[in-house]
């Protein structure tokens, strides 16, 4: 199992070049960032785990990375959401061993995706390059994302994860969980939405212990009881890999 984000030293600078509101708690950050960077699916951006929500691909195309920030106290986010603007300065490091990045001539994979707020960021980043790998024909041959919020209005880019869907509608597929829906579900979330948690029977069909890679990033006891389930569903603890949110 992996062990949780550790960044690297080096420092790149980056100027923020776009600022969207994925929800009423989070910011999206656009930023360009210095010819020298690089990151792998799933690695985050900072000292402080800031994850990624882009893919390797958008930076290898337009030189850019997006960050997406809930809103703390922290000074790291206080400042995004009460400073920072269009011009903006910043450095930029990048590590950790949670990452998705297969060989070109490594086995086919059937990823299995399970994030609990928030950490839909790096796997979000995992199931967008998942998805340029599909567009190369190599790396993969599905992905499931199963992603655990509040309610809907919490479920960050759940309009790209459904276009991602309708394009590869026969290697990708996702399901949405709420736990404190009290409203009803727009129509188009309507029939991928669960309410309630991320349960084994759920999970049993996207289970295969031969050929599912499984990347888990939440609060640490959603990632430690589904460890557990997992495990117990018969996946080997070096297919299992977790970063825990907080």
């Amino acid at each position: 199992m992996s062990r949780c984000c550790a960044c690297g030293q080096a420092l790149y600078p980056a100027q923020v070049c776009g600022i969207s509101a994925e929800s009423d708690t989070v910011k999206r950050l656009r930023l360009s960032v210095h010819p020298d960077f690089s990151f792998k699916a799933g690695q985050c951006g900072d000292g402080r785990g800031f994850s990624m929500c882009s893919s390797p691909g958008l930076l290898q195309r337009e030189g850019v990375i997006e960050l997406a920030i809930k809103y703390t106290k922290h000074p790291p986010a206080h400042w995004v959401h009460t400073q920072c603007s269009l011009g903006s300065r910043v450095a930029l490091r990048v590590g950790g061993d949670f990452f998705f990045d297969p060989a070109p001539s490594g086995p086919v994979l059937e990823l299995l995706l399970l994030a609990g707020g928030v950490g839909i960021n790096p796997l979000y980043s995992i199931l967008l390059h998942a998805a340029d790998l599909l567009r190369e024909g190599r790396g993969i041959k599905s992905a499931h994302i199963c992603y655990s919020a509040k309610d809907a209005q919490q479920l960050l880019f759940k309009s790209s994860i459904l276009d991602m869907v309708s394009e590869f509608p026969e290697s990708l597929s996702c399901q949405f969980h709420v736990t404190q829906q009290s409203a009803e579900v727009e129509a188009r979330l309507q029939p991928l939405t669960i309410r309630g948690r991320i349960s084994t029977q759920q999970l049993q069909t996207h289970v295969r212990p031969q050929s599912t890679l499984c990347y888990l990033c939440g609060p640490p006891p959603m990632i430690e009881a589904l460890s557990h389930t997992l495990s117990g569903l018969g996946l080997p603890a070096d297919r299992i890999l977790f970063e825990k949110w907080w």
